[in-house]
């Protein structure tokens, strides 16, 4: 893939309002994620790139149902919100733990879940430090962008 190709994604991006685009060849993987979507284009709109020379294989996932956690959210909890439509998935695989749970730590780096779009799985991170007070979406359900996945209290 060249610059070129890169740029028409780009301009796509922007001309859809899409947050954020990966693929995923044998020889490369690149991701693209737009900073800033409101109606100002800020320095941060710029997309971020990155390129890998060797990615690691994606298994295919099909969890199996999960109810949501129930858990008392007080009014200042924050929000983990899908950057993507997709299917939202809790755990690495069927048989794997959560990634988080009512009660788990985070921070900025912390993978929370799996959202798949296009056959791609997309590891959701969760961007702040806090604790999990509840797990709002259902695991192998479908998920909108913007919407709610988890609740947060920040520490």
């Amino acid at each position: 893939m060249d610059l070129k190709d890169i740029k028409a994604i780009i301009d796509l991006m922007k001309k859809n309002s899409i947050a954020e685009f990966e693929l995923e060849k044998q020889e490369f993987k690149i991701r693209l994620k737009r900073g800033n979507l409101g109606g100002s284009v800020t320095y941060e709109d710029a997309p971020v790139v990155q390129q890998f020379a060797s990615p690691a294989p994606v298994a295919a996932l099909s969890a199996p149902t999960l109810a949501p956690a129930a858990a008392a959210s007080l009014p200042g909890d924050s929000e983990i919100k899908s950057p993507m439509i997709g299917t939202f998935y809790r755990t690495p695989s069927p048989e794997a733990a959560p990634y988080v749970d009512v009660g788990s730590e985070v921070g900025p780096d912390t993978v929370v879940c799996i959202i798949e779009a296009m056959k791609v799985m997309n590891e959701i991170k969760a961007e702040m430090r806090g604790v999990v007070t509840a797990v709002v979406a259902e695991s192998s359900k479908p998920v909108e962008f913007g919407q709610p996945l988890f609740k947060i209290r920040p520490l």
